[in-house]
């Protein structure tokens, strides 16, 4: 298929290109932002994802938590370390906006599967897996139907679905999708999380 070998990359590196350009001041603001909300933790979070063909690279998002710790030096949990600035920053997806650096080099697409932890790779079946066979994307079929607020089974039949049906107008439905949850901030935290529980391979 022409878009999917070809235009699709071509409109993730135009795309890509054009809106970290656009979103400069907004970046430079939330740098700022969160320079002073998370308590000298960074700005940039930076970790490894698998990618097309499960290929390890390395995601950056804006850092929305502090890295606070108890009596006995372990990390807080998710709900205590996440400030007001950060949870303002990930319910306007802000935080993925850096993900554009991850576009332009050819880790991700601007419109794929959530690239996900390293550990659960060994925890897919077959099926799942088959989410790897395409570029990871900072939104997806699965965000637009549940984000964090769906279970993992779903996501990933969400997933799989795209994988089998890429298409320049499905990822157009995708776009206006993503942007209408952003603007309503649907689906940010799960039923009992402010972020989504960890996948054991059965949930």
């Amino acid at each position: 298929m022409f878009y999917k070998s070809f235009f699709k990359r071509a409109l993730d590196i135009s795309a890509s290109g054009v809106g970290l350009i656009c979103a400069s001041p907004i970046l430079v603001i939330v740098i700022v932002w969160l320079h002073f909300a998370n308590k000298g933790a960074g700005v940039f979070f930076f970790q490894e994802r698998p990618g097309k063909g499960a290929r390890i690279f390395k995601v950056v998002k804006f850092k929305t938590m502090t890295d606070e710790k108890d009596a006995d030096g372990n990390l807080l949990s998710d709900e205590r370390r996440l400030t007001r600035v950060g949870r303002f920053v990930r319910s306007t997806s802000l935080d993925e906006l850096p993900q554009l650096f991850n576009v332009l080099k050819g880790d991700m697409s601007l419109i794929g599967p959530r690239p996900l932890l390293v550990q659960y790779l060994p925890l897919y079946s077959p099926e799942q897996a088959r989410r790897h066979e395409v570029r990871p994307g900072i939104t997806g079929w699965a965000q637009c139907h549940g984000r964090n607020a769906i279970s993992w089974t779903k996501k990933f039949e969400l997933d799989v679905w795209y994988v089998d049906h890429i298409s320049f107008v499905t990822d157009m439905k995708i776009l206006f999708l993503t942007i209408k949850k952003v603007l309503c901030r649907e689906d940010i935290s799960s039923a009992t999380s402010s972020t989504m529980e960890p996948f054991d391979g059965n949930n």
